[in-house]
C-alpha cells in the first residue's frame, strides 16, 4: 500500500489551495489520518520556515471518497511575531469533508514538566501486529506495511486506578525518513488517528460496532522521530450515546513527552443492512 510520503502527497493549485494525492487503499472512506495529515501539509506549506507546528484541531465532517483526491483551501487567519493561525477546509465534489485549525508557535523559553512514560515490555519483546493478527483482520496490516505496530497485551499494560479502559502501544515508521521535523510531525499527526479508537473497545471486545474518528486534537511537544519507536498510551475515558472519547499521550522511547491527541469517535451498535 502507499508509503507516507504517498499519502501525505500535495499538490499546490493555488497560492492558498491544494490538492491531496488519492492513493491504494482497501478502506471504504478515506482514511481520516490521511486527510488530517494532508491538511495539515497544506497548512505547512503557507508560513514561515521558523513556524513549528505546535497543534491541530480538526472535524470530521463527512466520510471522504477514496478514489477521488481533495482539495484544501487554506485561509491565513492570523501571521504574529510568535504564533500564526491556519484554518484548512477539505473538499470533495463541492461539500466539505474535514475541517481543521492549525496553530505554529515560534519557540519561547518556560518552566519544564511532564508525566513520565509507563513502565511497559519494550517494543522488541513483542510481536509485530502483522504476525499475530487472526486472518479477517490481516488486510489491516497489509494497508500499513510501512507501519511496525506492536500491542502491549492487556496483562502487562500499565494500569492506572480510576481509568476504565486502557491500551498501549509501540509503533515506528518502518523506512528511514528525511531529518525536516515537520516531516515527522505530519507524519504523527497521519498515525495519530490509527488504534486510538479501539482504546475504547477495549471494554467490550465482543461488542459489534460501527466505527468512525468523528474530531481530532493533537497538540507536539518535543521533537522527536516518526521512525524511531514511539509509545502511544491510550485511554477511553467514556462511551455513551453511539459516541466514545479517546485520549493519548505519545513517548519517545527514551520516555520524553512528545505528543498528547484526543478525539471523539463514532461507536455505536452495528446496524445489519
Amino acid at each position: 500500500m502507499a508509503t507516507i510520503e504517498e499519502a501525505l502527497e500535495i499538490e499546490r493549485l493555488e497560492r492558498d489551495i491544494f490538492r491531496g494525492a488519492s492513493t491504494k487503499t482497501q478502506l471504504p472512506r478515506t482514511f481520516g489520518g490521511q486527510v488530517a495529515g494532508q491538511a495539515l501539509v497544506s497548512a505547512v506549506r503557507t508560513v514561515e520556515p521558523r513556524f513549528q507546528v505546535h497543534s491541530l484541531h480538526g472535524y470530521f465532517l463527512r466520510p471522504g471518497n477514496p478514489q477521488e483526491r481533495t482539495v484544501y483551501q487554506v485561509e491565513r487567519i492570523r501571521d504574529g511575531r510568535s504564533f500564526c493561525t491556519r484554518r484548512v477546509t477539505g473538499i470533495q465534489d463541492g461539500a466539505a469533508i474535514f475541517t481543521m485549525a492549525a496553530s505554529f508557535h515560534a519557540g519561547d523559553e518556560g518552566p519544564e514538566h511532564q508525566d513520565h512514560m509507563p513502565e511497559v515490555p519494550a517494543p522488541e519483546e513483542l510481536p509485530d501486529a502483522s504476525t499475530t493478527m487472526s486472518p479477517e483482520r490481516l488486510w489491516m496490516m497489509r494497508e500499513w506495511e510501512h507501519w511496525d505496530i506492536r500491542m502491549v497485551p492487556q496483562e502487562d499494560v500499565s494500569k492506572r486506578d480510576g481509568m476504565v479502559s486502557q491500551q498501549q502501544v509501540w509503533f515506528r515508521y518502518r523506512h528511514q525518513l528525511p531529518d525536516d521535523p515537520l516531516v515527522h510531525v505530519c507524519t504523527l499527526a497521519y498515525m495519530s488517528d490509527m488504534t486510538l479508537l479501539g482504546s475504547s473497545k477495549v471494554t467490550h471486545p465482543d461488542e459489534r460496532t460501527q466505527n468512525a474518528s468523528l474530531d481530532h486534537a493533537m497538540w507536539f511537544l518535543q521533537p522527536f522521530r516518526a521512525d524511531e519507536w514511539l509509545l502511544y498510551d491510550q485511554s477511553s475515558p467514556s462511551a455513551g450515546f453511539g459516541r466514545a472519547l479517546t485520549g493519548g499521550k505519545i513517548f519517545s522511547r527514551a520516555g520524553a513527552l512528545v505528543a498528547a491527541v484526543v478525539q471523539e469517535g463514532l461507536i455505536r451498535t452495528h446496524r445489519e443492512g
